[in-house]
């Protein structure tokens, strides 16, 4: 069934949704799907955007073919080589004989890595600042390297103001619908799926997004067309200040996040006693997550919400229990900055959690671990209650 939405008077949005996928990169789970994007303009020149994932291929080359109209396909541009961007790249040419590939140095080395049956096809290589005139359209290309692919880079239609983003401004969440967010309630549907999307896909690159964004303050941008998720054709200073925050990791509200790990409830009661307690003394809003039941990008997500995060570990195997050694490491992997960290820890003989969480957590850049540590013997008891005050005033008041 066709499926084509009309971005301006000549350029389409051509992708679809995968509402069946379970996990994006078969990690970060995928409650609502997911969309696949790609563009095309039909000028005097046609040009297409990029493909879009083999799960979705048969709709997308539909949707292509009708959009088409007959006409043949002259250029395709590829902005990320990423599999669920480029698979269809050796179909459309095969579709569309005589079609010249676009895209940069780097563009075309993943390209033969992938598909080296296309090493025959015109191409053209563009570097930053690169024109290529379709007619009334001139496409602008703009180099985005590690956002977050080496290779990525963005389109900038300059009749129209569409800059396509390739995987920046992208989110999680398939597609109602409309493409566009400001037909959605776009807070309720997505903004946390965007979030979890941008720490955990693109996060690590925070000095790379900041540099796209500064060339972006030189565009007279009036739509950003992502791979994943809606198009932006309003309040796109909202969108863009939260990847200024999310890029600088500058936390977005005074929330504070605990997260704990649990084998038989003594942690995860001492946690919620904790979280009580700092809500009280802080007056500020308090999330509580289990780490053994909420996925680790769910958690990465709120942690790049807040600035205070306060977790709690049993001792196992004389170490950090599991489920937050992990979530640990995907800090330290993503390198997370700017927060305040505080810290507990459970053990009936030797408690020693806390010495693994501080080891790893004293890794990241501009973090503080607060000294007031919780230690639990087995169980939380009525003499604990003290040492727990004391350490919901230190979140408090850190």
């Amino acid at each position: 069934m066709i499926n084509i939405q009309k971005i301006t008077t000549d350029t389409c949005w051509i992708g679809a949704s995968d509402r069946r996928l379970a996990k994006f990169e078969n990690i970060f789970p995928l409650s609502g799907g997911v969309s696949y994007n790609s563009y095309i303009i039909a000028d005097e020149k046609t040009a297409v955007l990029d493909t879009a994932d083999v799960t979705i291929a048969e709709q997308y080359v539909e949707n292509l073919a009708a959009a088409l109209k007959g006409r043949s396909l002259d250029y395709l541009i590829i902005l990320h080589m990423e599999p669920d961007h480029c698979s269809q790249i050796a179909r459309v040419a095969s579709l569309y004989p005589g079609l010249t590939l676009v895209g940069n140095v780097k563009t075309f080395q993943m390209l033969g890595n992938f598909f080296p049956e296309l090493s025959g096809l015109p191409r053209i290589t563009v570097k930053e600042g690169d024109t290529l005139s379709l007619g009334a359209h001139t496409i602008k290309f703009t180099m985005a390297p590690m956002v977050h692919w080496p290779e990525v880079m963005l389109a900038y239609d300059m009749l129209t103001g569409a800059l396509f983003t390739a995987d920046a401004f992208g989110t999680f969440g398939s597609l109602d619908g409309s493409i566009f967010a400001d037909q959605c309630d776009f807070e309720a549907r997505y903004l946390n799926e965007a979030r979890r999307y941008y720490a955990n896909i693109v996060g690590k690159y925070g000095v790379q997004v900041q540099n796209v964004l500064k060339k972006l303050k030189t565009l007279d941008v009036r739509f950003i067309c992502p791979l994943h998720g809606p198009v932006w054709r309003e309040d796109l200073d909202w969108f863009i200040d939260k990847y200024q925050k999310w890029s600088t990791q500058t936390p977005e509200d005074d929330g504070i996040v605990v997260i704990y790990g649990s084998l038989y409830g003594h942690t995860a009661s001492a946690a919620e006693t904790a979280a009580a307690m700092i809500a009280e003394k802080s007056g500020k809003q308090v999330r509580v997550y289990d780490a053994s039941k909420t996925d680790a990008s769910e958690l990465i997500g709120e942690i790049w919400r807040v600035k205070k995060v306060v977790i709690f570990s049993p001792t196992y195997n004389n170490g950090v229990y599991l489920p937050i050694a992990n979530l640990l490491h995907d800090l330290a992997a993503l390198d997370v900055k700017n927060r305040i960290f505080a810290i507990g820890q459970n053990g009936s003989w030797a408690p020693t959690a806390a010495k693994g969480m501080t080891e790893i957590l004293g890794t990241l850049k501009n973090c503080t671990v607060l000294e007031n540590v919780v230690t639990i013997k087995s169980a939380l008891h009525e003499a604990d209650l003290p040492m727990l005050e004391a350490f919901a005033q230190a979140v408090a008041e850190a």
